[in-house]
């Protein structure tokens, strides 16, 4: 009795989120083929009978970063295909369980866990759970035949960002602001680090590890300590941390770079641009696959040659110069000719010891 007066207060709470978000728009980008992955065979479902709930990680559905996206694809979803679609902030990460669930009860048909954080909750409730299709964004470690991998080139976009910002610097030192240092979030500083140099092989970058996607007020200060130090660009990938450098940044009057979306709109004079990863795209063909009846489980991977990474379409802040080094450098990672490290060990044996967040 207690877990479905549960429910149905959970179901309260996503009906007033549903009414307070506002959707995305524009097309879904096409996939590479999953690593390994086992399609489901059974038929097509009316869409308005299929629903989909959406577990987000600690800073939020409005994060202005990846719960974002992923929220907003799953509306796009909604819009395009009459799915049913709600979902449940998650404040710690004590929340993730009785999140998923809280959907499980709800007889949800796809449970997307937003973030490599809700792995282990998701590990647990796949594998308790086997008949529940779940989708996790940033993890591949999951193998189960009922979870569906979403997984990103990062540090190719963060190279782009990366060289812009080694292209844009005035004063040869730019910033980077990591959200929590591991295997998965590193590719990001990776990928910036050698974009960064590439660009400009005598310039200095400086580094911080807020240790927290949801802290704004830390995102701010490690902002300020790197502005003091002669930062005139900084890059964030630190989810809702990272909003906290954007304001200080446009409080400083000096460029900041966004992450996961297009964060031009937080401080248009001042977010220079933004690593694009298009998690919306993958949430919005994970749904579909649900709709359709062609899920697959496994590692699905979205790259630059399948739009599923670029660098933010708002350039105005952009020098015509720069605007043609970029596209010219994406050439040449969709063709091979640029490889974008994406361990520690790949940069180290270009760059040396450079990276300072492992």
């Amino acid at each position: 009795m207690k877990k479905k007066i549960l429910a149905v207060l959970m179901a309260g709470v996503m009906v007033l989120g549903l009414a307070a978000c506002g959707g995305g728009s524009g097309t879904s980008a096409p996939a590479e083929t999953p690593e390994g992955g086992e399609a489901e065979t059974e038929a097509p479902a009316e869409a308005s009978e299929v629903s989909i709930g959406l577990v987000t990680d600690v800073g939020g559905v409005n994060d202005g970063s990846f719960n974002q996206s992923a929220w907003e694809g799953l509306q796009r979803a909604q819009k395009d295909m009459g799915i049913q679609v709600n979902y449940l902030e998650s404040k710690t990460d004590a929340d993730y369980t009785p999140n998923i669930e809280a959907f499980m009860d709800e007889d949800c048909d796809l449970i997307i866990c937003v973030g490599y954080m809700l792995a282990d909750a998701t590990r647990a409730a796949a594998e308790a759970n086997p008949d529940q299709k779940f989708a996790i964004i940033d993890d591949a470690s999951i193998e189960l035949d009922n979870v569906a991998c979403l997984m990103f080139k990062q540090e190719q976009a963060s190279y782009l960002v990366g060289y812009v910002a080694g292209m844009m610097t005035e004063s040869n030192t730019v910033g980077f602001e990591l959200g929590m240092a591991n295997d998965t979030m590193n590719t990001f500083g990776y990928g910036y680090c050698a974009g960064v140099l590439d660009a400009n092989p005598d310039a200095k970058i400086l580094q911080k590890n807020a240790n927290s996607f949801g802290s704004p007020e830390t995102g701010s200060s490690d902002a300020n300590a790197m502005i003091t130090n002669g930062a005139d660009i900084i890059y964030h990938a630190a989810g809702g941390t990272g909003i906290g450098v954007i304001k200080k940044c446009q409080e400083a009057s000096i460029y900041a770079i966004g992450v996961d979306s297009d964060q031009s709109v937080i401080a248009p004079e001042t977010v220079l641009t933004s690593a694009m990863k298009r998690v919306d795209n993958a949430v919005y063909d994970c749904s579909e696959s649900v709709v359709n009846g062609s899920f697959e489980s496994g590692v699905k991977t979205y790259d630059l040659s399948v739009g599923g990474v670029d660098i933010a379409p708002t350039q105005d802040l952009l020098t015509d110069e720069v605007k043609t080094a970029i596209e010219d450098v994406k050439a040449k990672i969709i063709s091979g000719e640029i490889t974008v490290p994406a361990s520690k060990a790949d940069f180290e044996a270009k760059y040396g010891d450079v990276y300072e967040l492992d």
